[in-house]
């Protein structure tokens, strides 16, 4: 029987790029000289959140629609799926004449349904998890004579998603460790294969959500659970392939489990510092040099914007977390007697410390005080966080009991 490593090789994920290359982005691997200095390693990140669908997915798509025969492209292709590698699939299938159905789950974003039909894709809500849309999928596969196409668990995909190591390497042959998100390993698959054969003694680590570590699991021999609300819903997989999981045990240094507040971080970072938008998923690479530096310092390292799609509400959520957790937004929840010019006194502590008030709310009636006091909560701007300690301090060294409502 041939091994996961047999069915892809650098030959496949070169051939891939031949296919490819002519219709998707061929996009920049650009050096950040202010992330370089904030993590101590030369970190290089290549933009894929600049492709047309805004993720990496459209080469594995379009490497894999390529090698259809006539009959099959005919028919068309079906995949389960709620997110970048929908639009990929459906984008190329769309532009190459290929019928495309997703299977989506009831409860995905308005937006995704949306941005799927308008790259040209049939879209069927089905089911309430993914689990769902994927077994009615492989239903419909086989009714409608339709092709599967699997978001990851295929060496043709993941020969297609390989090419973004090729490329990085030719533009920063440099490059001596790469970190590369993982859901289901399809990315890592290809990337790791086409690395390690040019360049044998490069290191490879991976990156999951700590809410999700099902490859970290399968790696380690961990039961850590896959479950809750992450950020990066793109690489929230609860089961990896059975083909990708081989090829990432064979080739994974390591695997690093990223904290949501590092994921928020590193996507805010990536907005202030070098003006680009990516989603959770497309920061976990970031995440992991923030979370965990000592291991790629002095390093050469290459991180992948594998995607930029994500909803603008959250994406505003997102920065206004971080800004809290800098110091730069804050809560202050004090507790005032309710009287005349009680908050007025309050109000020239501010001043004096040149800290803005955004919002000021009062609480009278759900409160332990006594019935003459009340909450207030006063939401403030500072320069930072040693602007904001200082007003903390000065409060309580007036006899003020003041707590900062802090961000999880």
């Amino acid at each position: 029987m041939t091994s996961p490593t047999e069915r892809l090789t650098l030959d496949d994920i070169r051939a891939a790029h031949a296919r490819i290359a002519g219709s998707i982005v061929r996009t920049p691997t650009l050096v950040s000289k202010t992330l370089s200095a904030i993590t101590g390693a030369t970190v290089y990140l290549k933009f894929e959140n600049l492709q047309f669908t805004a993720a990496y997915k459209e080469r594995g798509a379009l490497n894999f629609l390529s090698q259809m025969s006539e009959e099959a492209k005919a028919k068309g292709v079906i995949a389960a799926s709620a997110g970048n590698h929908a639009q990929g699939l459906a984008w190329h299938g769309t532009r190459l004449g290929v019928p495309v159905t997703i299977v989506m789950p009831k409860p995905t974003p308005t937006i995704k349904v949306q941005q799927t039909e308008a790259n040209g894709g049939r879209v069927i809500l089905f089911g309430e998890k993914y689990d769902d849309a994927y077994a009615h999928a492989r239903e419909l596969e086989k009714s409608e004579g339709l092709t599967f196409v699997h978001p990851f668990d295929d060496p043709v995909i993941a020969a297609g998603q390989g090419t973004v190591a090729l490329e990085m390497l030719e533009d920063a042959p440099e490059i001596d460790h790469f970190v590369i998100p993982i859901g289901g390993g399809g990315l890592f698959s290809g990337m790791g294969t086409a690395a390690r054969a040019l360049k044998p003694g490069i290191r490879l680590t991976g990156v999951q959500a700590q809410l999700y570590p099902s490859m970290y699991n399968t790696v380690k021999g961990t039961q850590y659970p896959c479950e809750g609300d992450t950020l990066a819903e793109g690489i929230a997989v609860k089961q990896p392939g059975d083909f990708t999981r081989e090829i990432v045990r064979a080739l994974a240094d390591d695997i690093v489990l990223v904290s949501e507040p590092q994921l928020e971080t590193a996507v805010s970072l990536l907005l202030q510092i070098e003006k680009t938008v990516a989603e959770g998923a497309g920061a976990a690479g970031l995440a992991a040099l923030l979370a965990e530096p000592d291991r790629f310092r002095g390093q050469t390292v290459g991180v992948v914007l594998c995607g930029g799609n994500i909803d603008t509400r959250l994406l505003a959520n997102v920065l206004l977390r971080d800004l809290a957790r800098s110091g730069r937004l804050a809560r202050l929840r004090i507790a005032l007697q309710d009287r005349p010019g009680a908050l007025f006194k309050v109000m020239r502590q501010f001043d004096a410390h040149q800290v803005n008030i955004i919002e000021i709310y009062h609480q009278r009636v759900f409160t332990n005080l006594p019935a003459k006091g009340l909450i207030t909560d006063i939401e403030c701007e500072a320069r930072d966080r040693s602007q904001l300690d200082a007003l903390v301090a000065s409060l309580k060294a007036s006899g003020y009991d003041v707590g900062l409502v802090e961000v999880a």
